[in-house]
């Protein structure tokens, strides 16, 4: 499976942005995909993620309430909406996909596909 992810760039404090996550070479309408962010200087933390059917999500505690993880399974595609962007939110967003279930989605460990990453900048 091929990840493509985009629709970052530089928003103001406050604005919103919505990332998209277009899989190719493999259908993963049976994968549990999640999104991950590493900030400059940071390490990789996990942000949120989404079981194949779209039932059940699981968020950060620092992004709960502002972010929504979704999916189009029939276009092959997740997306992050963010909300109420802070500063703090700075990263390189990566999104990922596991084949088939977990009970550790937050952990990047049981994810076995990378997708390149896209920058969101929040500016104060």
């Amino acid at each position: 499976v091929q990840l493509q992810a985009y629709g970052g760039g530089l928003v103001p404090s406050g604005g919103s942005l919505r990332l998209s996550c277009a899989a190719s070479g493999r259908t993963i309408s049976t994968s549990t995909m999640g999104w991950f962010r590493r900030a400059p200087g940071k390490e990789r933390e996990f942000v949120a993620a989404i079981s194949w059917t779209g039932a059940n999500t699981l968020y950060a505690d620092f992004v709960k309430g502002r972010f929504t993880i979704s999916r189009e399974n029939a276009k092959n595609t997740v997306y992050l909406q963010m909300n109420s962007l802070k500063p703090e939110d700075t990263a390189v967003y990566y999104c990922a996909a596991r084949r088939g279930v977990t009970t550790k989605k937050d952990d990047a460990r049981e994810y076995h596909y990378w997708g390149q990453g896209t920058l969101v900048t929040v500016s104060s």
